[in-house]
């Protein structure tokens, strides 16, 4: 039997291609959500790690001067003569989303500071990525 010039083409027909494209499409549908869950996840746990290390810092710093520092710039540099720092080892970093700590000393005598990062949106508020991580 002959087979004629087309069928006898190597390739593949259009259809065949829509029908790859089509399927990792649908793969990637079900595949991008998951990655991007834990991409947000892993950045909320850069921020609580960074936090941890703040309250270490803040908790030597009280240690040595009696009182917590006015702001997180205190940890790194000082004229006071009890200063025995720096308390942390680096420039004090930004928040994974690239806003900067918000740090609040308190005196209502329930908690003696605040430190926040206001997730991804980057304001007050907000859930899953968006929500606020709060210390204390």
């Amino acid at each position: 039997m002959l087979l004629n010039r087309h069928e006898a083409a190597n390739g593949f027909t259009m259809i065949e291609l829509l029908i790859v494209i089509v399927i990792l499409g649908l793969l990637a549908s079900l595949v991008a959500p998951k990655f991007f869950t834990q991409l947000g996840t892993a950045e909320r746990g850069v921020a609580e790690a960074q936090m941890n290390a703040f309250e270490t810092a803040l908790d030597t710093y009280r240690l040595d001067m009696g009182k917590y520092p006015e702001k997180l710039d205190e940890l790194r540099t000082s004229e006071d003569a009890r200063w025995n720092g720096p308390y942390l080892p680096k420039a004090i970093p930004k928040d994974p989303w690239g806003a900067d700590y918000v740090y609040e000393r308190v005196s209502n005598g329930e908690v003696p500071y605040t430190l926040m990062s206001y997730g991804a949106d980057g304001h007050e508020g907000g859930t899953d990525a968006d929500a606020d991580i709060i210390h204390h």
